[in-house]
C-alpha cells in the first residue's frame, strides 16, 4: 500500500527510483530498468536535462521527424516536428509538396504585443483612484527602468499602463494592464517581473491600507500577438491525382471548413488538427506548447461560440485557405539555450527571429488542417491514418522485420483497421486470434 513520503525532494534520483518502484510496481527491479534504460551515456547531458523540471527520474522520449518542402514567403524550410501521433509529419511534408508547386505559404505577423495584469483590490472612491492613477503612470515606468533597461535596448518594453475597472463583475476588483513587446523573448519571466514592481509602485503610492494586490501575472491570451498565413490558388490547379474533379474538390473543402465555422463539436476536432502541426513544431523549438494552446482556442471562442481557426473562400474562381492565430512564441531564453535538440531545431529552420518561427508554425497547422480536410472529403480519414498507424499495431504485435515488410506490402491497397491487422497477423503464423481481439471485433 502507497504511503506519504516525506522530504521527496531532497532526496537523490536513485532513491527516488528506489522508493517509487518499491512503492508502485509489482517488479521493483523491471521498473527500475526501465526508468534507466532512457538515461543519456553522457552524464553532463543527462545532468543537463535533470534540472529542466524538479523531481526527474527518467527522460520520456518522443520522435522528432522532419517535413520538408515548406515554402514560406518565398523561402524553402526543413521543418523540425516532435509528436508522438503517427501520419501527422507525413501529412504535413504532403501539404507542403502540394502548395510548393502553387506558389507556397505566405505569412506575416500582424502584431506581436503581450499583455500583463496586476490584479487588485481597491477600498476607496473609484474617481479617486482614476484620478490618482492618471499621475501614478509616469512613475510605474520609472519604476521599472532597471528591468526594462536590456529590453528597450533591443527594441522593446513596456508599450503602454491601463487601470481597468471590474467592480461591476467583482466587488472592487480592479486591473493594471501592461503591454508589453519582448522582440524575440517569449517573455513571461521579463513581465511578470515588471508586473510584480508595478504592484509594490500601486501599494506604495495609493496606500497599502487601500490596495490589496491579489496577484500579477501575464495572460497567456495573445489576442494582439497576431500572425496569419495563406495559400491559394486557382480552382483549376487543385487537381492532385485522386481522380476527384478540381471544383468538386473546392465546394466540398469550403462546405467543410464552413462547417467548422458554425459547429463547435466539429470545430473542435477540426482544431485539434491545426494544433497536431503547431504544436509539434512549438515542441521541437523548445517553446510553450501549453500556452499557445490555451491562447488559440480562446481565440476561437472570441466571439462566443467556439469556431474553426481557419478559413476558406472561393471568390473569382480562386481557392483561398487561410489562418489566423495568436503564437506569443519565443527565440531565445528558456529551453532555447539549453536543450541541444531545440538549438539543433533552430539551425535547421535557419536561426528565425520570432516574427519568422510565428510563420512557420501558422503556416506548419495550415498545411495540417489542408491535409487533414483534403483526406476527409476525397478518401476518408483512416485510410492515410491507418496505414500510417500500421507499423504501431505491428510492434504491438512484436513482428519481426519481415513480417512488418510483408504487412506492409499486404495492407499496401486496404485500410489496416486493427483488427485486420491482428487477424492476418495471427493466420500468417498459424496462432489463435486472441480473445481479447474477437471481442472487439
Amino acid at each position: 500500500m502507497n504511503q506519504p513520503v516525506k522530504g521527496f525532494s531532497k532526496w537523490t534520483k536513485e532513491g527516488k527510483i528506489e522508493w517509487i518502484a518499491q512503492s508502485h510496481f509489482a517488479q521493483p527491479d523491471a521498473a527500475i530498468a526501465t526508468f534507466k534504460q532512457y538515461w543519456h551515456p553522457d552524464a553532463v547531458l543527462q545532468k543537463k536535462h535533470d534540472e529542466f523540471i524538479e523531481n526527474t527520474v527518467s527522460n520520456y522520449f518522443l520522435p522528432l521527424g522532419v517535413a520538408p518542402n515548406f515554402l514560406i514567403n518565398n523561402r524553402l524550410y526543413t521543418i523540425p516536428m516532435a509528436i508522438e501521433e503517427s501520419s501527422v509529419v507525413a501529412a504535413a511534408a504532403k501539404a507542403a509538396q502540394f502548395w510548393m508547386e502553387r506558389g507556397g505559404f505566405k505569412a506575416e505577423v500582424l502584431s506581436s504585443t503581450k499583455i500583463g495584469h496586476v490584479h487588485f483590490l481597491y477600498q476607496g472612491n473609484p474617481k479617486e483612484l482614476h484620478a490618482e492613477f492618471s499621475k501614478l503612470q509616469l512613475k510605474l515606468l520609472a519604476d521599472t527602468d532597471r528591468l526594462t533597461a536590456n529590453m528597450q535596448a533591443r527594441g522593446g518594453g513596456i508599450l503602454s499602463t491601463r487601470l481597468v475597472d471590474k467592480s461591476v463583475d467583482l466587488e472592487n476588483y480592479f486591473q493594471l494592464e501592461v503591454r508589453f513587446e519582448t522582440k524575440d523573448s517569449m517573455g513571461a519571466n521579463f513581465i511578470n517581473s515588471c508586473l510584480e514592481q508595478m504592484a509594490k509602485t500601486l501599494k506604495t503610492h495609493l496606500g497599502e491600507e487601500r490596495v490589496e494586490v491579489i496577484m500579477c501575472i501575464l495572460s497567456n491570451y495573445t489576442p494582439e500577438c497576431l500572425v496569419r498565413a495563406e495559400v491559394s490558388c486557382p480552382i483549376d490547379q487543385l487537381s492532385d491525382g485522386s481522380g476527384i474533379a478540381p471544383e468538386e474538390f473546392a465546394a466540398k473543402f469550403f462546405q467543410a471548413v464552413r462547417i467548422a465555422e458554425i459547429e463547435p463539436y466539429r470545430a473542435t476536432t477540426h482544431n485539434k488538427g491545426i494544433m497536431n502541426g503547431i504544436d509539434a513544431v512549438i515542441l521541437a523549438t523548445g517553446n510553450d506548447f501549453r500556452a499557445v494552446e490555451a491562447a488559440c482556442h480562446t481565440h476561437a471562442s472570441r466571439d462566443g461560440q467556439y469556431r474553426s481557426l481557419t478559413h476558406c473562400s472561393l471568390d473569382g474562381g480562386v481557392f483561398r485557405f487561410w489562418i489566423e492565430i495568436p503564437l506569443a512564441l519565443g527565440v531565445v531564453g528558456g529551453l532555447t539555450q539549453l536543450h541541444p535538440l531545440v538549438k539543433t531545431s533552430l539551425e535547421m529552420l535557419g536561426k528565425p527571429n520570432a516574427h519568422e518561427l510565428m510563420c512557420i508554425v501558422a503556416a506548419s497547422g495550415l498545411a495540417q488542417n489542408f491535409a487533414a480536410l483534403r483526406a476527409l472529403t476525397t478518401t476518408g480519414i483512416q485510410k492515410g491514418h491507418m496505414k500510417m498507424h500500421l507499423l504501431n499495431i505491428l510492434n504491438q504485435l512484436e513482428a519481426t522485420e519481415e513480417e512488418k515488410a510483408h504487412f506492409t506490402r499486404f495492407f499496401a491497397d486496404k485500410v489496416p483497421h486493427h483488427a485486420d491487422v491482428v487477424a492476418a497477423f495471427c493466420a500468417h503464423r498459424g496462432i489463435p486470434i486472441p480473445a481479447v481481439t474477437k471481442t472487439t471485433v
